[in-house]
């Protein structure tokens, strides 16, 4: 029988059941998965350094005590709705899962979301202090808009409402040419995205094929702190900041407030509002036209008028031409009589003189 049976006094002997690596490893994924297949986690983001080349980010959510590795697949970020930032707290929805090649576990997450808008506006407030110590905020950076311009650039979604209300206000005031650069308004890119318009702009040439903005708009209608976290982002402010073309902010409504209001030269409380600041009314210019020149002829008129009364008046303190020319007449007339005189008493002279010479052959 003891051939039959395994002998358990043997040392090292043990009834538990023998794995491979990839068995236990397997296993193990399978059981955290089914058991944590859909958790929400609230942490700290650490050591986020954006995107991979992938496309994929890395990083970990972390607490006072704890570390948990997490990762965010290409596909998903580009639908999240703010873009994840170091030091940021967040609440990340998804699935625990094991990675086998270094035994330990990670969360894939699905969605992020900022824990609570107190965290955002204590993240916004730092950067608005940080940007502000540097000087961006500086009124003395601010550049005047042009009074007519001939160009004018509009970031912002060239489907939505904004873009057709900034169209229709510019075309009723005073149509000229609007360059649209298309971005997206909302979302993990929406700041990247305007950050390449604004500079964008700016590169074109003066006279090149495409002309060149006088004027740049940055609009965006209302949301919420987190619909309009794309605008607060740092290089976009400084972006706009740096611009050569002075730029307008209208992002959000009047009680809206975002980083680029800040850096931008002005900011209008809302879109429309924008394009009322931009270019002036044509109907108004062309009456305000039209009351100058009126005032410019008869100012003119006036002022001949002046001219000639103060001509005539000088006129009537000069003496009338028959008294200017009265001495040298009289002058005249007695300087003809005597030279009437004079001729008579030559001829009879000479008459005199001729009669009194006898003509003989001596003399000849």
């Amino acid at each position: 029988m003891s051939d039959f049976f395994e002998d358990d006094s043997r040392p090292g002997a043990t009834n538990a059941t023998e794995y491979t690596v990839s068995e236990i490893s397997g296993a193990l994924k399978r059981t955290v998965e089914d058991t944590f297949g859909n958790v929400r986690v609230r942490g700290e983001i650490s050591g986020y350094r954006g995107p991979h080349s992938s496309g994929h980010a890395y990083f970990a959510l972390k607490d006072d005590r704890s570390r948990l590795d997490a990762v965010v697949w290409k596909g998903t970020m580009s639908r999240l709705r703010f873009r994840p930032e170091e030091g940021m707290e967040v609440i990340a929805s998804g699935k625990l899962t094991t990675y086998p090649g270094k035994s330990n576990y990670q969360i894939v997450i699905d969605n992020l979301e900022p824990a609570g808008a107190g965290a955002l506006m204590a993240m916004l407030e730092e950067r608005k202090r940080r940007l502000a110590a540097e000087g961006l905020f500086d009124a003395g950076r601010k550049q005047l808009l042009p009074y007519m311009p001939s160009v004018i650039g509009v970031v912002t979604s060239p489907t939505g409402a904004v873009i057709r209300d900034i169209l229709h206000r510019i075309r009723d005031r005073f149509p000229l040419h609007v360059l649209v650069w298309p971005v997206r308004v909302q979302g993990e890119t929406a700041g990247m995205e305007a950050t390449v318009a604004v500079e964008g702009f700016n590169s074109l040439k003066p006279g090149g094929p495409i002309p060149r903005p006088d004027l740049i708009i940055v609009a965006r209608g209302g949301g919420s702190l987190e619909d309009l976290w794309g605008f607060n982002d740092e290089g976009l402010a400084r972006a706009v900041a740096a611009s050569d073309i002075p730029v307008i902010s209208a992002v959000g409504h009047e009680t809206d407030w975002t980083l680029i209001d800040l850096a931008a030269d002005v900011r209008a409380p809302t879109p429309t509002g924008a394009a009322e600041i931009a270019v002036p009314v044509k109907a108004e210019l062309e009456a305000t036209l039209a009351n100058l020149s009126a005032r410019l002829a008869a100012a003119l008129s006036r002022g001949i008028d002046r001219r000639r009364q103060a001509t005539r008046a000088a006129a009537r303190a000069l003496p009338s031409p028959d008294q200017l020319l009265a001495l040298p007449r009289r002058r005249f007339d007695e300087a003809e009589n005597r030279l009437a005189r004079a001729l008579s008493v030559a001829i009879e002279r000479k008459r005199g003189r001729l009669g009194a010479i006898r003509l003989t052959p001596a003399t000849l």
